[in-house]
């Protein structure tokens, strides 16, 4: 499926079918990402729902994050092997399946179990939909699927938040969740009709279990130890004894090294791997992965915590802060439907460039505004050229990952990456979201004892307020007498939502600074054939 080309490389056009299978994949990769950022909003409501901890909601998050990134290399060399367009038709099924379950949850053991699914079936889709569309498209072609690709994932996890507050107010929290059926059955009606089988046909079978449990089991530890940190200390337990998260953490980290050892024993051996190490000496490639990684970071840790701020210290409700964060959707979906023109002027690299530039000075400005007066036009426009930010930089990263990669190792390339990018949204969520309620119950307790507040009670609230994850606050602000405890309640949580969005913003930063290490050859323009 290649699109006609004049000369100098511009593509005449797509017929029927290209667009058909280009949208089937849009839709596909909408629904993942969407997946990861829709229940942001509505995370409040679910926590009073369910009565959720603040380790369960963190968890909610994580856990399908923590899937997806500890299958995607599994799942991508399987896609090379036996199809991408079979992995992604069980993908959709399965992720179906699970988001009628995710609904139905009555606890929050339930809703983490149906989420832990959830993550399953989207490892399945995202590598097949990324290498389908390497393999499927070229030239002017790839340029625009690529752009579409892109505008799907950087706007569809900025208007899930809306959707979901939304659905929080007017409906059920849990229809953001049933959501996924009947966009799921188009889906695989496109997948069906419309979607090409394609395939590695030079890979070697075999497999590499030893490889797979070292990846699976090494990636979960690290975020488990990392989302675990705020319950039972780095260091030593609430109780004084010794804490096992530097113990899960550092097993997870030589659970990574012993893999990329095994992994140059296999292939040095010419043994079947989960990971082509050589990949890395491709330069577009390394150095994209860090980026993808740090981007990926800033970018989910900051949509966790956003919403928390808002509905728990601000007096937003789940469908006013939709609102606020469609504003970032806005300017993704703007920009991305100009990329196709900008790209014939800039290369990939300048255009990510300046996306991650836009995005960490507008969350770094985000994070010197954040007061208990920031007026909703602030925030919108922040978000906007935020949003700005990610259009430029997510499709083009994306793109530039995959450029210099073979076609025939797209699937696994294209898996590696996605990969790096959900351990990075798990780490972000782990890491920002771990650091907020940590220093929110450090600020909360301080402001308490500030008004010479009974231990007891500084104790009580101090515990209310950091399980919540803030939620509480608004609860404390509906009653007259309890006014100043709410004040210092939400004056902590501006001040730790002020620290974890600037946090994120280095993220980006260095995300940013990563960019550099591409190579002069990466500043090709995104019209060429790749």
């Amino acid at each position: 499926m290649s699109s006609q080309t004049r000369e100098g490389g511009e593509a005449l056009s797509m017929t029927r079918r290209d667009w058909a299978a280009l949208l089937t994949i849009g839709f596909g990769v909408s629904l993942v990402i969407m997946d990861a950022t829709i229940v942001n909003v509505a995370l409040p409501v679910v926590i009073e729902d369910l009565g959720l901890t603040a380790t369960e909601a963190q968890w909610m998050n994580a856990v399908y994050a923590l899937v997806f990134a500890a299958l995607l290399i599994t799942v991508g060399r399987i896609g090379d092997l036996r199809g991408r367009r079979l992995l992604f038709l069980i993908g959709m099924v399965v992720f179906a399946l699970a988001s009628v379950a995710a609904g139905l949850s009555v606890n929050g053991p339930m809703l983490i179990a149906a989420r832990f699914v959830q993550g399953v079936g989207a490892a399945l889709i995202l590598p097949s939909t990324l290498s389908s569309l390497n393999a499927l498209f070229t030239g002017r072609a790839r340029v625009v699927a690529f752009a579409v690709y892109g505008s799907a994932i950087g706007g569809m996890a900025a208007l899930g938040p809306l959707i979901g507050g939304w659905l929080a107010t007017d409906f059920s929290w849990r229809w953001a969740f049933w959501l996924n059926i009947p966009v799921g059955i188009l889906v695989v009606v496109g997948i069906v009709r419309a979607l090409p089988e394609t395939r590695d046909l030079s890979a070697t079978p075999g497999r590499d279990l030893p490889g797979i449990a070292l990846s699976m089991v090494g990636m979960g530890a690290i975020v488990f130890g990392l989302i675990e940190s705020g319950s039972f200390g780095w260091w030593r337990t609430d109780t004084g004894g010794i804490s096992l998260v530097p113990f899960v953490l550092g097993a997870g980290v030589l659970a990574m090294v012993a893999f990329v050892l095994h992994e140059r024993r296999r292939a040095a051996a010419g043994a079947p791997v989960l990971v082509d190490l050589r990949l890395f000496t491709i330069p577009t490639f390394s150095a994209g992965i860090v980026a993808a990684l740090i981007v990926a970071f800033g970018e989910f840790g900051l949509l966790f915590t956003l919403p928390l701020l808002l509905q728990g210290a601000l007096g937003y409700t789940a469908l006013q802060t939709g609102w606020v964060i469609v504003a970032l959707a806005l300017g993704t979906f703007l920009v991305s439907g100009a990329l196709p023109r900008i790209s014939q002027h800039l290369s990939q690299r300048t255009v990510v460039q300046i996306g991650l530039g836009l995005e960490a000075a507008a969350v770094g400005a985000l994070a010197l505004a954040i007061s208990a007066n920031i007026a909703t036009w602030e925030l919108c426009a922040l978000l906007f050229l935020y949003g700005v930010g990610v259009g430029m930089a997510t499709a083009q990263l994306t793109s530039l990952l995959l450029h210099d990669v073979p076609v025939d190792e797209s699937g696994q390339a294209s898996g590696l990456q996605s990969t790096v990018r959900q351990l990075g949204s798990a780490l972000g969520v782990a890491v920002l979201g771990g650091f907020l309620i940590s220093t929110l119950g450090r600020a909360t307790r301080d402001n308490l004892e500030a008004l010479s507040l009974p231990g007891s009670v500084v104790d009580r609230v101090t515990a209310v307020v950091a399980d919540s994850a803030g939620t509480a606050i608004a609860g404390l602000q509906a009653q007259p007498d309890m006014a100043a405890v709410a004040d210092a309640a939400a004056g902590a949580m501006i001040d730790a939502s002020r620290l974890t969005t600037g946090l994120a913003a280095i993220a980006l930063v260095v995300g940013l600074l990563a960019t550099f290490r591409l190579p002069p050859s990466a500043d090709t323009t995104a019209t060429s054939d790749a």
